[in-house]
């Protein structure tokens, strides 16, 4: 990526804390052990979702970093959430990723519906999501000139996005590429204690299981 798509990439800290309304709890999606999750709005009214990530858990080396979140920069596909820009703060002590909002929220509030309480997904969408879902992966392993193949490494129900016509997509992806060798490890090690890993590191892949756990429940 040359410096004037950086430039136009790249968010500052006012513009952030704006977002987020500093960062505020009524805007928390939610946590990991690794970063926090905020919906937010921009000087333009467009819904994102603002990744703030431990300058700890960021790679330390800037080379490496910043090579990393050319890889985020370089994902663009249906069936892929947009990073649309980041912003790393000394003053925060952190790097914050800024992403396209996705309206209707996880793929795992659809499956396991009781009466009267959601939405209840037919089946002719599922295999549509599975098919999207499908879609995107294969992407992320393809090689291309200016995206490297990729490994998602956490498939799950709660990674998967769905827009307003029911299209996955797949969030967090590439991530790994900005993070200590610690943190993901220790990401892989849980999805392990869970029974499942990317193809790539065992027999059975996330997507396997987020098939299975799909079409279970009815």
């Amino acid at each position: 990526m040359d410096s004037g798509i950086w430039q136009s990439f790249r968010f500052n800290l006012e513009e952030i804390e704006t977002a987020t309304q500093y960062f505020s709890e009524s805007n928390l999606l939610g946590k990991s052990n690794f970063a926090a999750t905020y919906k937010g709005f921009l000087r333009d009214g467009s819904a994102v979702v603002i990744k703030s990530i431990s300058k700890t858990s960021c790679k330390s080396d800037d080379s490496e970093f910043l090579k990393g979140l050319n890889v985020l920069a370089s994902l663009k596909h249906e069936n892929v959430v947009r990073l649309r820009g980041f912003c790393c703060s000394k003053a925060r002590g952190g790097c914050f990723l800024v992403y396209d909002f996705i309206p209707n929220e996880n793929l795992l509030q659809y499956l396991d519906v009781k009466d009267g309480d959601g939405t209840v997904v037919d089946w002719s969408t599922r295999v549509s999501i599975v098919k999207g879902i499908a879609k995107g992966i294969a992407y992320l392993h393809e090689y291309k000139v200016n995206k490297p193949s990729l490994v998602h490494q956490n498939i799950s129900a709660e990674k998967v996005l769905v827009d307003h016509r029911f299209n996955p997509l797949l969030s967090d992806s590439g991530l790994h590429n900005i993070l200590t060798i610690d943190i993901v490890f220790g990401s892989l090690k849980a999805s392990a204690a869970m029974g499942y890993l990317a193809p790539e590191y065992a027999n059975m892949g996330r997507f396997g299981v987020t098939i299975i756990v799909l079409f279970a429940y009815v």
